[in-house]
């Protein structure tokens, strides 16, 4: 096999070291992608919590207030409130609050957990990405590598030419 051209050498690896570059940048940037995704996710999950908080809040004062209400109507009906019908009144609409309290609690606390998971999976997929990206650079390496190597770019390395010919620009011509 001959010897191949220069030009073609030069422009084969030229072309491989751009390409190996991009797909550094692209693995890079899909990476940061996916981290910026996961930051999002995490803040989306604090503000379930954060909604949450501020929702049982509100459904505290709501129910300060019914409480007050139905304790003035009973009050005003002659039932005593601490025994009889009026406890059990107080003592179930305690019961049910404390459960509207958990029940919000929980589905906060499964949207947190699904923020995070989604955050997780997220920063997974972007090392995913970036690893892929290397994957390629090694792939453009090797073949820009068999490339040079089929075309015999690396025949004459480390040869000093015999032949002190000189082409049309100057240069030295000839085998080996």
């Amino acid at each position: 096999m001959g010897a191949a051209n220069p030009y073609v050498a030069a422009a084969t690896i030229g072309i491989g070291v751009i390409q190996a570059k991009q797909q550094s940048a692209i693995g890079k940037y899909n990476q940061a992608n996916a981290e910026r995704n996961a930051l999002v996710a995490e803040q989306e999950g604090e503000q379930i919590q954060k909604q949450a908080e501020f929702d049982i809040a509100r459904f505290d004062q709501q129910f300060r207030q019914a409480q007050g209400t139905v304790e003035v109507a009973l009050a005003k009906s002659g039932v005593v409130m601490d025994s009889g019908s009026g406890a059990r009144v107080t003592e179930s609409n305690a019961l049910e609050a404390e459960m509207e309290r958990n029940v919000t609690q929980y589905n906060a606390d499964i949207g947190t957990s699904r923020k995070m998971e989604e955050a997780n999976f997220s920063r997974i997929s972007g090392q995913m990405a970036r690893q892929s990206a290397r994957l390629a650079q090694i792939n453009t390496v090797s073949k820009t590598g068999s490339s040079l190597l089929n075309m015999g770019a690396f025949e004459n390395f480390g040869k000093q030419p015999t032949s002190t010919t000189r082409g049309p620009y100057g240069r030295l011509v000839g085998g080996v």
